[in-house]
């Protein structure tokens, strides 16, 4: 190169945009940032300090090999055995460090995964033993309203519209009521009444299925009801009802044996919930809680 090319070059460097460049602060962080990468990565480690141990076992080998089976559907060749078990260290190298360093600390997600697992932990210690035919008759016991079997009823009706009959309606209703205890059971409804959706005849029904039909007013009068005999008026929200219980059956708590299914599923609901609960105060015991409030939210408080 010429004195004259050397001459434009300095040039450039001096009063171009590269000269601008090189004053720049941000460019003078990087440099300096990306030195003190590559001196860590060369003296990071002290030369004496002891290796941490990384141990792949038997167990772990065949669990990475039965999930590429359960993938791929074939089991993996040695090579590829060899770099899943690779991968595997990898992960674990990586995440020692990542432990080390605190990355998890500011890590919404890493935290939330943390918490998962440890309570992951809890719920399977809590389910290891199964419930005993008595730890299931005494949360049966303890828990009777959410398992006890409703009151059913089967019945008649006749329909009279206070809409319909005005004022009339409720002379109408005694009057219907008057013939269809001469009739008995077997009264003919055809010719009785004024037309409804809801049926004449009901099957045999739950309260909750009553109630929906024709309303809570009408299905607490009904229990009341004696059975065998037409009794009424009955007042529910569409009108007057003349009503025949053809068949009760009371409400009643199931053996253990018609519910067990329920109760088990619920039981182990509950002992999940109280060991986690239990695990958590357990811990939280070994930590003393600061919690430093804003100005307008009280004091600081330690707990």
């Amino acid at each position: 190169m010429d004195v004259a090319h050397l001459v434009h070059a300095r040039h450039l460097v001096s009063s171009g945009p590269l000269q601008r460049l090189l004053h720049e602060p941000l460019v003078h962080f990087f440099v300096l940032g990306a030195a003190l990468f590559g001196v860590f990565a060369l003296v990071g480690r002290p030369s004496g300090e002891r290796q941490e141990r990384i141990v792949v076992t038997p167990g772990q080998i065949e669990n990475l090999a039965a999930t590429f089976a359960r993938t791929w559907q074939r089991p993996p060749t040695p090579l590829e055995l060899d770099a899943l078990v690779e991968d595997h260290v990898r992960d674990e190298v990586y995440a020692r460090e990542a432990a080390a360093l605190g990355l998890e600390r500011d890590d919404v997600v890493v935290r939330r995964r943390l918490r998962q697992k440890m309570e992951f932990l809890t719920e399977e210690a809590a389910e290891a033993a199964p419930p005993t035919d008595e730890e299931l008759a005494a949360f049966l016991a303890a828990h009777a309203d959410a398992y006890r079997v409703e009151p059913r009823l089967a019945f008649r009706q006749v329909y009279l519209s206070r809409d319909r009959r005005g004022d009339a309606a409720l002379a109408d209703a005694r009057a219907a009521l008057a013939r269809l205890e001469a009739e008995g059971a077997d009264a003919d409804l055809s010719t009785l009444g004024d037309p409804l959706l809801l049926p004449a005849d009901v099957a045999l029904s739950s309260r909750s299925d009553i109630a929906r039909q024709f309303g809570e007013p009408f299905t607490a009068h009904l229990l009341e009801a004696a059975p065998g005999r037409w009794v009424g008026p009955i007042e529910s929200g569409y009108g007057l009802h003349l009503v025949y219980v053809q068949r009760r059956e009371e409400g009643r708590l199931p053996a253990l044996n018609q519910v067990r299914d329920a109760v088990m599923r619920d039981w182990q609901l509950a002992r999940r919930k109280e060991a986690l609960e239990n695990a958590y105060r357990a811990l939280r015991d070994r930590y003393v809680v600061t919690i430093e409030r804003p100005p307008d939210t009280g004091d600081v408080a330690a707990r």
